[in-house]
């Protein structure tokens, strides 16, 4: 945490002091455990972790399944059957894979929750934020295009409905799906380019996550009153903040101890919950399913492709202006993209002078309805685009713009905050009681800040 005074690694032996002299990596890690960490962290915080192991483990999985996969049209799917038949422990990987997907989706949709609420977008970290936004939309292709992979029905003509967006695009648009495709449609060249950018993505996100670290020990941590670390002393800081280590490593530890036994008895016991039966059957171009769902993860911005249709009146208006170059179909492309460009864009939007939404009134209210209004996108997306879904779908995008782009500047103006704490300290006496200022910090009748 830049700025903020605190020890820094000392080499002592002579072993130490040769290899500090040419590659820093112990001091590195050293500074990076015991970063000052704001002590007044509560569980929203533990996130962090389980999107670092669930990361690690697509990867390790990834690579295990890629070994015996065979991305060609005719072999696909009978290859996937015999990683779950044949290959030693195979059918436990597939399944850790797969749900191990949905479990990094969970776990960065609280990540990203957490930091609206709490405004870890605002300055200085804004570019932490950019950075996160990079890693979900990477997170989403790789994830798009691992679908692909089974060669399912889900998957054939949920490739055939999401590559077909882009030929939408006015003038370039069937040239880029030709590309994307490696062909006029779905078929052996996509299943070789998916792999290719599916196994090569996962590296990409390291990288970022890497960066996305970096930014944040940058900056300094963000906490729940947004209050930032006192850094004109020692005192101070050791007064507002714990070493990483062993304190927020260890709740971090525990919470992510209590994920994995929830998500092992998913995979022992429940594995294709969160899939579609139609992807164990085979890829038939020839017979459309009855309804094309994506994935659970997808479906909220599946719901606001779907929801501006030719009779909605903001999609007549643009239709006319353009003259025709923005049709319905290409409309709900840019509504869909656009509800994750005004997600990007939050820390410009919201003119409130106060970081933490735990001392925003009426923010809140607005924010728990964009809570809400998040599911019910779900929910919407995941029902045919017939009867009241539509319009319900709708709805729900027409607040989700007008919660970034409407009433979040406007709350920076007419709300009237309360008064955040003075310090850091100020607020971990309020919850835990009182400390004696030193890294220990806890007196015998105060809970341990990892709680």
């Amino acid at each position: 945490m830049s700025g903020i005074p605190h020890d820094h690694y000392e080499p002592k032996t002579g072993a130490e002091k040769w290899l500090h002299r040419r590659l820093p990596i112990v001091s590195l890690a050293y500074d990076t455990l015991m970063i000052p960490t704001p002590k007044n962290l509560n569980w929203m915080w533990i996130w962090g972790i389980v999107l670092v192991f669930c990361l690690v483990l697509q990867i390790i999985t990834g690579i295990i399944l890629a070994m015996h996969y065979t991305p060609h049209v005719d072999l696909a799917f009978a290859s996937v059957e015999h990683i779950m038949r044949n290959v030693n422990g195979g059918w436990a990987i597939r399944y850790i894979h797969m749900n191990g997907a949905s479990l990094f989706f969970v776990a960065v949709y609280l990540h990203i929750f957490r930091g609206l609420y709490y405004g870890s977008y605002k300055a200085p970290r804004e570019i932490t934020w950019i950075i996160g936004m990079l890693i979900y939309l990477a997170m989403m292709g790789t994830a798009f295009m691992g679908y692909v992979l089974p060669w399912g029905q889900m998957s054939f003509w949920g490739a055939t409905v999401i590559t077909g967006l882009f030929g939408a695009i006015p003038l370039v648009g069937e040239s880029i799906q030709s590309w994307l495709l490696g062909g006029p449609a779905v078929g052996n060249a996509t299943l070789n380019r998916f792999l290719s950018l599916h196994y090569l993505l996962p590296f990409v996100i390291l990288g970022l996550v890497i960066v996305h670290v970096w930014a944040f020990h940058t900056t300094g941590n963000n906490n729940p009153t947004g209050v930032e670390v006192r850094r004109t002393s020692r005192k101070e800081a050791d007064a507002d903040t714990l070493p990483f280590w062993p304190y927020f490593v260890i709740k971090d530890l525990f919470a992510l101890v209590v994920i994995l036994v929830v998500f092992f008895a998913i995979v022992g016991f429940m594995p294709n919950y969160l899939g579609h039966p139609d992807n164990y059957i085979e890829a038939n171009p020839l017979v459309t399913p009855a309804h094309i769902v994506p994935e659970w993860y997808f479906l909220p911005f599946y719901a606001i492709l779907r929801a501006f249709d030719g009779d909605v009146w903001v999609v007549i208006v643009a239709n006319f202006i353009t003259g025709g170059i923005i049709d319905a179909k290409f409309f709900g492309v840019l509504a869909m993209f656009g509800a994750i460009v005004v997600l990007a864009l939050v820390p410009w939007l919201d003119t409130s002078s106060v970081r933490s939404g735990r001392y925003r009134p009426m923010f809140k209210w607005w924010f728990w309805v964009f809570v809400v209004n998040f599911f019910v996108l779900m929910w919407a997306g995941a029902m045919p685009a017939e009867g009241i879904y539509p319009y319900i779908a709708l709805i729900g995008s027409a607040y989700w713009f007008a919660y970034f782009l409407v009433i979040l500047p406007l709350l920076g103006l007419i709300e009237r905050p309360t008064v955040p704490p003075a310090t850091i300290e100020d607020d971990f006496k309020e919850h835990y009681g009182k400390d004696d200022g030193d890294h220990g910090g806890i007196t015998a009748t105060s809970p341990s800040p990892a709680e």
